[in-house]
Formats: C-alpha cells, sequence, structure tokens
C-alpha cells in the first residue's frame, strides 16, 4: 500500500468499513510509515477538536420567549387579520 491509498481508505478504516486485506495491508503500512502513522495521528486529532467545537455544552444557551412577547404577537396578528 502506498501513502495515498492509505489516504484514500484513511475514513474507512476509522469507520470499520475496510475489508480484511485492505485493513491489513492498511496497518502493515502504518508500522513502516512514521509518516502515515503522524497523518492518522493528526486526523483524529482533528476530529475530535471538531466533535468538542461542535458540541452541545458550546452551542449558546437559548433563553425561553416570555409568554407575554408570545401574547402580544399573537394579538397584533389577530388584529392584523379582522
Amino acid at each position: 500500500m502506498t501513502c495515498q491509498e492509505l489516504i484514500d481508505f484513511l475514513t474507512d478504516y476509522l469507520d470499520g468499513q475496510l475489508p480484511l486485506r485492505q485493513r491489513v495491508a492498511f496497518e502493515l503500512h502504518l508500522t513502516l510509515c512514521s509518516e502515515c502513522r503522524d497523518y492518522l495521528h493528526n486526523f483524529k486529532t482533528a476530529i475530535e477538536a471538531t466533535k468538542q467545537a461542535c458540541c452541545e455544552s458550546h452551542a449558546p444557551k437559548i433563553e425561553p420567549i416570555p409568554e407575554s412577547l408570545v401574547s402580544a404577537i399573537l394579538r397584533s396578528r389577530n388584529q392584523g387579520q379582522s
């Protein structure tokens, strides 16, 4: 397996979707190629950072809409239909 093939198969490998023969070749290549090991490590780090950035705990909290505002909007809407 070449470095480019490893990159092409990376997401399938991480998803556990790589067929056995390709997975063995992939893992063998990783044992022989430090650049691809570094690439895999950086790729995993980027995925984790993205997950953390998109996590709900980082999302802005939305305050509930006051009932008085909802009522006023509905009254205004109903008056416009009369």
